[in-house]
C-alpha cells in the first residue's frame, strides 16, 4: 500500500474507537469503606521490567479515589471463561454511589499484604502498594503501583521443561480488543523472531 492510500483520522475525536488495538482484561480490586470494590480495566500494563504495574482510570471513578486514599490496589487476571462476570463488575453503582449491586454475591477472596480483594477462578493475582498516580492524559490518569505479592494458579505457570504453545492451547489467555470485543488467545502463537543477541 502506498501511503498516499492511508486514511487520515481527524482528531477532533479519539482516534481509538476506529480501529482495533489488543490489551489485557484485568479486574482491579480496592478498599472501599467498609467493603471493597472491583472493576475491569484494559489499559493496564507492566511498567518497565522490574515489579511495578499500571492501568489508566479517571479520577472521577470510585478506583482512582480508593487507590489512592487506601495506597494499595489488587489486580485479577480473569480467564477466557469469566467474560461475563468480568463485565459485571462493571455494573453501575447504585444511586446513592454507596456500592455496586452484585459484588458482594461474587466470588473473592483477600489479599494478604494489602487491603483488598480478588476474583475467584483467575489464573495471575498481583498485589499492589500504591506507588504513584500521574494525571492530566485529558480526563485520564496513570495509577502505578509496586508489586508487593503475586501469585499464580499452576496451570498457568511457565516452566522450562513444558512448551510455551501446548501451555496457552491448555491454558487461554483473554484479551480486550478495544474498543468493543474480547478473544480467547492460545491456539495458535509463535515463537517471536529476535534478531540474534538482542537484549531487552
Amino acid at each position: 500500500m502506498e501511503r498516499s492510500e492511508l486514511k487520515e483520522i481527524e482528531l477532533e475525536h479519539p482516534v481509538w474507537h476506529r480501529f482495533y488495538t489488543v490489551s489485557p482484561l484485568i479486574v482491579v480490586g480496592t478498599r472501599e469503606e467498609d467493603g471493597f470494590d472491583l472493576a475491569p480495566k484494559h489499559m493496564a500494563t507492566p511498567l518497565g521490567w522490574e515489579n511495578y504495574f499500571g492501568f489508566v482510570c479517571t479520577p472521577r471513578h470510585a478506583t482512582y479515589r480508593n487507590a489512592v486514599e487506601h495506597g494499595a490496589f489488587t489486580v485479577t487476571f480473569p480467564r477466557p471463561d469469566q467474560v461475563v462476570v468480568t463485565s459485571l463488575t462493571a455494573t453501575p453503582r447504585c444511586d446513592d454511589e454507596s456500592h455496586t449491586p452484585g459484588l458482594e454475591a461474587m466470588d473473592t477472596f483477600p489479599a494478604d499484604e494489602v487491603e483488598g480483594r480478588f476474583l475467584e477462578k483467575g489464573y495471575a493475582f498481583l498485589e499492589c502498594e500504591l506507588d504513584r498516580t500521574v494525571d492530566g492524559f485529558g480526563d485520564a490518569s496513570l495509577v502505578a503501583g509496586k508489586i508487593v505479592s503475586a501469585r499464580i494458579h499452576p496451570d498457568a505457570l511457565r516452566k522450562s521443561e513444558a512448551s510455551d504453545q501446548e501451555l496457552l492451547r491448555s491454558h487461554p489467555l483473554l484479551a480486550f480488543l478495544s474498543p468493543d470485543r474480547y478473544a480467547r488467545v492460545g491456539e495458535e502463537t509463535y515463537t517471536f523472531p529476535y534478531p540474534a543477541d538482542f537484549e531487552a
